[in-house]
């Protein structure tokens, strides 16, 4: 009578167990049919165990992701091992609420998922166990931490004044670029420009006045590049773009509108209106270019033709 006693002790023990950790547990048999369904999941769901009992688990929450979870559930019954499935691979199982949706950082729990076999006295498989956990806060701070990395690696790419690429990260993308073009063999055109006479704007206007033409001229490059271009501040006042799938032809007619386009803007700044213009140089790549700084250097050939032609006009590199 006393080891019967004992045996009832030890089985309410271990249900007390099973219904009060703080982890999802849910047993199921065959046919998918809810034998457990503790207090966490009862807490989540707001659905109780008792109205569960024996009923199909996915015709009771069809929301959940049925094929998946289905294929999952059936290898546990057929192979005997476990499955996982963490937070990165699907966010949640069960659409639950996060314990603090006010003062958390997400209003939906991130979960990870156990799933493994029961065994019963015969040694098949009669019944699985799926546990669920609560992986918010590790979710949360991966997340951020992936957030402030990705911040931290667009700021080393970025100029902080314009918001175009640097001078670095551009000629990393000027590099593919020309990497690229041998096995495409889709011309792309390279175009330089600086601003006219900028030394003279910082010594009339002063250096912030300065500071708002480069970002007016670096609003109005972004306005006139389609997405695909990629544009970089190159240093101080001078700019480049590379227009991807593009020919020469195509590349002075984009020169052309964005000198057009700047031509016509004043710049307004503490009551000051200030005027300029650029001067630009472009060059498409060829066979011929043996490396990206040589295309570079062509490009850049081209704008100093134009500094000396008498500025604000673009010109088309040629061989010489």
């Amino acid at each position: 009578m006393s080891s019967l006693n004992d045996d009832i002790a030890e089985m309410h023990q271990l249900m007390g167990i099973v219904h009060n950790v703080d982890v999802g547990l849910v047993v199921l048999d065959r046919e998918y049919r809810i034998k457990t369904w503790n207090h966490f999941m009862w807490n989540h769901s707001g659905i109780s165990p008792f109205s569960l009992n024996d009923k199909n688990l996915f015709e009771e929450f069809p929301e959940l992701p049925t094929l998946w979870l289905k294929k999952k559930l059936d290898t546990v019954f057929l192979l005997n091992n476990r499955s996982f499935s963490s937070w990165q691979q699907r966010p949640y199982i069960f659409r639950f609420h996060s314990y603090n949706p006010i003062t958390g950082r997400t209003d939906t729990m991130y979960q990870n998922m156990t799933i493994f076999p029961l065994t019963g006295i015969s040694g098949a498989v009669e019944h699985v166990c799926l546990m669920l956990y609560d992986a918010t806060d590790a979710a949360m701070d991966e997340v951020a931490l992936q957030s402030a990395n990705e911040e931290l690696d667009r700021l080393g790419r970025t100029d902080g004044l314009t918001g175009l690429l640097n001078r670095r990260a551009w000629e990393n993308q000027l590099q593919s670029e020309f990497k690229r073009f041998p096995r495409s063999e889709k011309v792309s055109t390279l175009v330089m420009f600086d601003i006219d006479h900028f030394k003279k704007v910082n010594d009339t206007y002063g250096h912030q006045a300065g500071d708002e033409v480069i970002r007016v001229t670096s609003a109005l490059l972004q306005d006139t590049k389609r997405e695909i271009d990629i544009a970089g501040r190159y240093g101080g006042e001078e700019f480049c773009v590379i227009l991807l799938d593009t020919d020469c032809q195509g590349g002075m007619i984009f020169a052309e509108r964005l000198r057009k386009a700047i031509e016509s803007v004043t710049v307004n700044y503490e009551n000051l209106q200030i005027n300029f213009c650029i001067s630009l140089g472009v060059a498409e790549i060829s066979k011929n270019i043996d490396s990206h700084t040589a295309w570079l250097e062509q490009a850049d050939k081209a704008l100093y033709q134009s500094k000396e032609g008498g500025r604000n006009r673009a010109t088309l590199y040629t061989q010489a």
